[in-house]
C-alpha cells in the first residue's frame, strides 16, 4: 500500500458514517450528566447546608435544563454541528465548574439561585450533545433511523452509570471530585469528537453489510447492559478490593470503545466503498427530500405530473424523467422572469415541516400528548423507586434504580430494533410499537397496584422498558412525519413531555397520595404511642418525618397511572389510523 493510498483510506476512514456513529456513541455515553445529580447532591448539601428543599430546588433546576432544549433545536439549523457541540461544553464546564469551586471553597458561598442558575446552564449543555449526535446520525442514516436513535438514546441513559464507575475507579478521597469529573470529563471527549460527529452523506454509503454491522453493534449494546448491571450487583453484595475495581472499569471501557472495529474493518480490510453511489431509490428518495439552505426559495413541482404530454408515459423510464426534468427546467425559468406565478402550498406528511408548522398539526400534538401521558408515568415511577423499595420494606434501593436504569437502557435499544422491524418488515406505522410498549407500561402498573408477588421487579422492568422505548421510538417517528430539515427544533419541544408529565403527576398525583397515606399512618401511630404514654406515665415528644410504608402507598397511583397509558394507547393508534398511507409512500407497503 502506497502512501497516496493510506491517505487516501483515512480519508475515506473520517467521513465514513459508521465512524460518525461511533463517536456519537461516545459522545451519548457522557452526555447523561442529569442522571448523576442523586451522586452529587449530597456533597451540595452538605458543603452548603443545605435542606432537603433546597436541595429539591436544585433539582427542578437540573430537570429544566435537561428539557429546554429550544435554543439548540433552532442553532442547529444554522451552525455547523461541531459549533453547536462548542457550545454544550462551554456551558457544562462553566455551569458544574463554578459548583465545583463552591463546594471546595475557592469561591465563597454563592447564593441559591446562583446554583440553581449554574447547574441549569452545566446540565442544559447536554442538550447541545443530544441534539448534535442525533442530527447527524439519523441524515447519516435515513434508512435506518429506529436503530440509530434507540442505540444513540440508550448510551445517554447509561452515561450515568458509566461515569459513576469510572468515578468509583478513581477513589478520590474528596467527594467533591465528583462534581469535578463532571465538569471537565464530558467537555474533554465531546471537544475530542466534535469534528467527526456530522453529517458526511451517508444515504451514498449504503453497504451489504451494514445488516452486519447493527447486528455487531446491538450484540455490544446487550453484554455492555449485562456486564454493567454485573458489576453493579457485585459491588452491591461483596466489598472489592480497589484493584479489582479497576480492571472492571478497564473491562468497561474496552466494550465501549469495541464499535470502532465497525468502520476499521470497511474500509481498511473491506473492498472499495463507491464514492458515487446510484440514483436513490423511491424510497430512499422520499426519506431525502432535498434540504433547502436558509435564504433558498422553495419551488412546490407537485403539478408538473398534470402538465406532461401524455406519449411521456409511453416512453422508457430514463427518458420519462428526462422529460420531466425538462419541464421543470422551463417552470424554474419561466418563474424567475415573471411569466408564471408559483404557487406555494403547506407541506404534507412526510415532508420537511418548521415547528411553527408542525405546531399546528394534530399529528404532532397526538405524539406530544401519548409522550405526556406515558413517559411522564415512566419517568414518575422512575423517580419515586427509591421511596417505592423503602415503603416495601427494602434496606438497600440503589439495587433497583440500577436496574430500572439498565432496563431503560435496554427499553432504548429494543425499542428501535423492534419498531425499525415493524416499519421495514410489515409497513406498519412506527406508532404501532409505541402502543406496544405502552401496553406493557399499563401492566406493569397495573400489577404493582394488584399488590401481587414480586410487584416491585415486575414495575422495574416493564416501566424501564417502556419508558426508554418512547425515546428510540418518537424521534424516528417525527423525523418520518415531519422531516430532518427542523429535526433538532421538534426533538426538543417533543422532549418537554416528560417534563410536563412528570410535574403533573408526581407533584399532583403521586406526592399526593403518598403524604394522605403517610398522614393515615401518622395518626395511627400517635394514637397508639399515646395510649401506651397515657399508660405509663408518660410525656409524648414530637414525631419524626411523615414516611410510608406498605405498597398500599403507591397502589393507587399505580393504578392512575396504569389508566393513563391506556388512554396514550388510544391516542396512539388514532395516530396510527392517520399515517398508514404515509408510511405505506415511505416504505413501499400498502395496508390491507
Amino acid at each position: 500500500m502506497t502512501m497516496l493510498d493510506l491517505q487516501e483510506k483515512f480519508n475515506t476512514f473520517v467521513h465514513n458514517r459508521w465512524l460518525v456513529f461511533v463517536c456519537a456513541m461516545w459522545v451519548q455515553s457522557c452526555a447523561g450528566i442529569g442522571y448523576l445529580f442523586g451522586s452529587i447532591s449530597p456533597v451540595i448539601k452538605s458543603t452548603m447546608g443545605y435542606n432537603q428543599r433546597q436541595v429539591a430546588l436544585l433539582g427542578v433546576a437540573k430537570d429544566l435544563g435537561d428539557s429546554i432544549g429550544f435554543i439548540a433545536g433552532s442553532l442547529c439549523e444554522v451552525l455547523p454541528i461541531w459549533g453547536l457541540m462548542l457550545i454544550g461544553v462551554v456551558q457544562n464546564f462553566v455551569g458544574y465548574g463554578v459548583v465545583w469551586l463552591v463546594v471546595t471553597n475557592k469561591l465563597p458561598s454563592l447564593p441559591l439561585w446562583v446554583l440553581c442558575i449554574c447547574i441549569f446552564v452545566g446540565t442544559n449543555g447536554e442538550t447541545y450533545f443530544n441534539t448534535g449526535a442525533l442530527v447527524s446520525c439519523v441524515q447519516n442514516f435515513p434508512k435506518n433511523r429506529g436503530p440509530i436513535v434507540g442505540i444513540l438514546k440508550g448510551f445517554a441513559g447509561l452515561s450515568g452509570a458509566i461515569l459513576t464507575q469510572i468515578y468509583t475507579m478513581i477513589n478520590a478521597p474528596d467527594a467533591s471530585a465528583l462534581v469535578f469529573m463532571v465538569a471537565v470529563g464530558p467537555s474533554m471527549v465531546v471537544i475530542a469528537l466534535m469534528f467527526i460527529v456530522r453529517p458526511v452523506g451517508g444515504h451514498k454509503q449504503n453497504r451489504p453489510s451494514d445488516n452486519s454491522s447493527f447486528f455487531f453493534t446491538f450484540s455490544l449494546c446487550l453484554v455492555l447492559a449485562a456486564y454493567l448491571l454485573g458489576v453493579l450487583l457485585l459491588e452491591d453484595l461483596l466489598d472489592l478490593g480497589q484493584a479489582l475495581i479497576a480492571i472492571l472499569t478497564v473491562l468497561l471501557i474496552i466494550i465501549i470503545l469495541l464499535p470502532v472495529i465497525i468502520p476499521i474493518v470497511l474500509v481498511f480490510f473491506s473492498g472499495p466503498v463507491a464514492v458515487a453511489a446510484p440514483a436513490p431509490s423511491e424510497e430512499e428518495a422520499l426519506l431525502l427530500e432535498p434540504q433547502k439552505q436558509n435564504g433558498e426559495e422553495e419551488v412546490i413541482l407537485s403539478e408538473v405530473e398534470d402538465e406532461k404530454p401524455e406519449e411521456v408515459d409511453t416512453l422508457p423510464a430514463s427518458e420519462r424523467h428526462k422529460r420531466i426534468a425538462h419541464l421543470q427546467a422551463k417552470l424554474f425559468q419561466a418563474a424567475a422572469e415573471g411569466a408564471v406565478r408559483v404557487k406555494k402550498r403547506r407541506p404534507r406528511r412526510g415532508e420537511d415541516f418548521t415547528l411553527r408548522q408542525a405546531l399546528v398539526k394534530a399529528d404532532f400534538w397526538l405524539i406530544f400528548v401519548s409522550l405526556v401521558l406515558a413517559s411522564g408515568s415512566g419517568l414518575t415511577i422512575i423517580d419515586n423507586m427509591g421511596q417505592m423499595c423503602e415503603s416495601l420494606g427494602y434496606d438497600d434501593t440503589s439495587v433497583f434504580v440500577s436496574m430500572i436504569s439498565i432496563w431503560n437502557f435496554l427499553g432504548r435499544v429494543g425499542g428501535g430494533y423492534i419498531s425499525e422491524s415493524i416499519v421495514s418488515n410489515y409497513g406498519f406505522p412506527r406508532p404501532v410499537s409505541m402502543a406496544i410498549f405502552q401496553v406493557l407500561m399499563a401492566v406493569g402498573l397495573l400489577y404493582y397496584a394488584l399488590a401481587w408477588p414480586a410487584a416491585i421487579y415486575i414495575v422495574s422492568i416493564l416501566t424501564g422498558l417502556g419508558y426508554g422505548a418512547h425515546w428510540a421510538i418518537v424521534p424516528a417517528a417525527a423525523s418520518e412525519l415531519f422531516g430532518l430539515k427542523s429535526f433538532g427544533a421538534l426533538y426538543n419541544f417533543l422532549t418537554l413531555s416528560s417534563s410536563v408529565g412528570t410535574l403533573l403527576f408526581n407533584e399532583v398525583i403521586a406526592s399526593g397520595i403518598y403524604d394522605h397515606y403517610a398522614d393515615l399512618q401518622a395518626g395511627l401511630k400517635q394514637q397508639q404511642r399515646s395510649l401506651a404514654a397515657m399508660a405509663a406515665g408518660l410525656v409524648l415528644g414530637e414525631d419524626e418525618s411523615l414516611s410510608c410504608s406498605g405498597s398500599i402507598c403507591y397502589s393507587l397511583t399505580c393504578a392512575i397511572l396504569a389508566g393513563l397509558c391506556l388512554i396514550a394507547v388510544v391516542l396512539s393508534l388514532i395516530l396510527v389510523h392517520r399515517t398508514k398511507i404515509v408510511y405505506a409512500n415511505l416504505y413501499g407497503r400498502s395496508q390491507g
